[in-house]
């Protein structure tokens, strides 16, 4: 006849059959069959828990951060071209610096001295002469000698006896000789008149 063993476990007593007769011993495989299911049916140790290390908070840096940077960047662009928009209004509309008043001309006596020269004349009337002295102002007007009754013109306006020089025996022509101090131009005016007509003067 068969008899049976029990084990004990977490679930309840193991029941095995072994022997076929009553009263025989449980042999060595019988031993190991009820040790194995012993040690199967015994509960699992639950493993401790383990803590987590502390660590910083984790800042993702992707395109929604650069797209928010660029944002502000440009949020004051507008304000600044307003700005300038309205420095540039105010340079344009600004009167600019008022320009020097031009110089006056400057007057006829200011101008520069003109340079005389001594221009010796000979005058027909040789008494008209003799009445002159240095520093005397004369008009020389200058008549045709024939009859064909030519007006007379000026030659030299106001021009400054410069020397009377003493008569030197008598000409035939009775004209006596007077240095008067003119312009270069006037100058050569008295010499060119004097070959063509008579010469006479009037005091100022």
């Amino acid at each position: 006849m068969r008899g049976c063993l029990y084990g004990g476990s977490a679930r309840g007593p193991v029941r095995l059959r072994v022997g076929a007769r009553a009263g025989a011993r449980a042999g060595p495989a019988d031993r190991k069959a009820v040790s194995a299911v012993t040690e199967s049916d015994s509960p699992t140790p639950v493993p401790a828990p383990c803590g987590v290390p502390p660590f910083p908070p984790l800042r993702v840096r992707g395109t929604r951060s650069r797209l928010r940077r660029a944002l502000r960047r440009h949020r004051h662009l507008p304000v600044t071209l307003l700005v300038l928009t309205a420095a540039a209004l105010a340079l344009a509309r600004s009167p600019g610096p008022t320009p020097a008043p031009a110089p006056a001309p400057a007057p006829a006596e200011a101008a520069a001295p003109v340079r005389l020269v001594s221009a010796p004349v000979r005058i027909a009337d040789a008494e008209a002469v003799r009445l002159l002295r240095p520093g005397d102002r004369v008009d020389v007007v200058a008549a045709s000698g024939g009859g064909s009754g030519g007006g007379a013109r000026v030659i030299a306006r106001s021009a400054r006896v410069a020397r009377v020089p003493a008569a030197v025996g008598d000409r035939p022509d009775g004209g006596a000789l007077v240095v008067l101090a003119v312009p270069r131009a006037t100058a050569a005016e008295l010499a060119g008149a004097a070959v063509t007509s008579q010469l006479a003067v009037t005091l100022c």
